[in-house]
């Protein structure tokens, strides 16, 4: 009976592994391997209107479209930030600051990140990007009853992330590490800010300053700060750009040049259709207001 006890613990424990790692492989995958396995493995995360979580959003919307045209299946792969670029890039990373260190090798589950990923320096060393998809930047919001008042834009974007840094001196300021709002990117120190790193998820920033009062000022990329506008409707106010004109788009594996090469034919014909800015309009209606010329380019 023990000896068939600990076959069947065995079996139960064999199974747990292949559950866990369902859908891995051992490298990145190109083109015709994607092709050949009849499925495309988005990798993403529940955030502001890329992914909504209920199985709609710009990014999965976007890459149904893509994997239809590869004439294969859309599969989503839920990830997080913790393993977002290993599932991608097969690499194991440690982030310190703004720098990146490839600590070894790791199975990948997917073969795209769209989940409103910012360019940044850091992850340009780790895969490659596709054509920007969508304009962002880093903005200082406040609540609606805060006494800090918003900049007077002065149409010098470096004159204005002054003026926004001086309103942070004292203030409690929720920031997000491994993301585009984490404080290393910002020299927070001669501000005179106090910068605390947030523990939930990008989702939760919002409301951890509107409803929960965690802090006296948060940091906000403007698809975030648009959903939470729309959200949280005269509760809070944006002070000023933290940030400049930065972009989101979708990573590729350095291993998959001919995947994103593809993606670049099937998102150029989109833009060219008119079908893009309609995809555009439908989650970010006023995402021309801050960003009137990005999408004429």
């Amino acid at each position: 009976m023990h000896a068939a006890s600990r076959f069947l613990n065995f079996l139960l424990a064999v199974c747990l592994v292949l559950a866990a790692t369902a859908g891995a492989s051992a490298a990145p995958r190109d083109l015709p391997e994607v092709k050949a396995s009849g499925e495309l493995r988005h990798l993403g995360f529940a955030y502001a209107n890329f992914i909504t979580g209920q199985g709609d959003g710009l990014d999965v919307d976007l890459m149904r479209l893509f994997a239809k045209h590869l004439g294969v299946r859309y599969v989503f792969v839920p990830a997080d930030w913790d393993t977002l670029f290993p599932d991608l890039t097969g690499r194991k990373i440690r982030l310190q600051g703004a720098e990146v260190e490839i600590l070894g090798e790791a199975p990948t589950r997917g073969d795209v990140i769209a989940s409103g990923l910012t360019v940044l320096p850091w992850r340009q060393k780790l895969v490659d990007f596709s054509t920007p998809t969508f304009p962002t930047q880093v903005w200082l919001v406040v609540k609606a009853e805060s006494k800090v008042t918003p900049i007077t834009p002065s149409g010098d974007i470096r004159k204005d992330m002054e003026r926004t840094r001086a309103k942070l001196r004292g203030l409690t300021l929720l920031c997000k590490s491994g993301t585009c709002l984490d404080p290393a990117l910002f020299n927070l120190e001669p501000t005179g800010a106090k910068p605390r790193l947030f523990q939930g998820s990008l989702n939760d920033l919002a409301p951890a300053l509107i409803l929960k009062d965690e802090t006296d000022a948060i940091l906000l990329d403007v698809p975030d700060a648009l959903v939470a506008l729309q959200k949280f409707p005269g509760k809070m106010k944006i002070i000023g750009p933290m940030s400049d004109r930065q972009d989101m788009a979708v990573a590729f594996s350095r291993q998959s040049p001919r995947l994103r090469e593809e993606f670049e034919r099937f998102y150029a014909g989109l833009k060219r259709s008119g079908e893009y800015e309609r995809m555009i309009k439908r989650y970010y209606p006023f995402v021309g207001t801050y960003f009137p010329n990005y999408f004429k380019r």
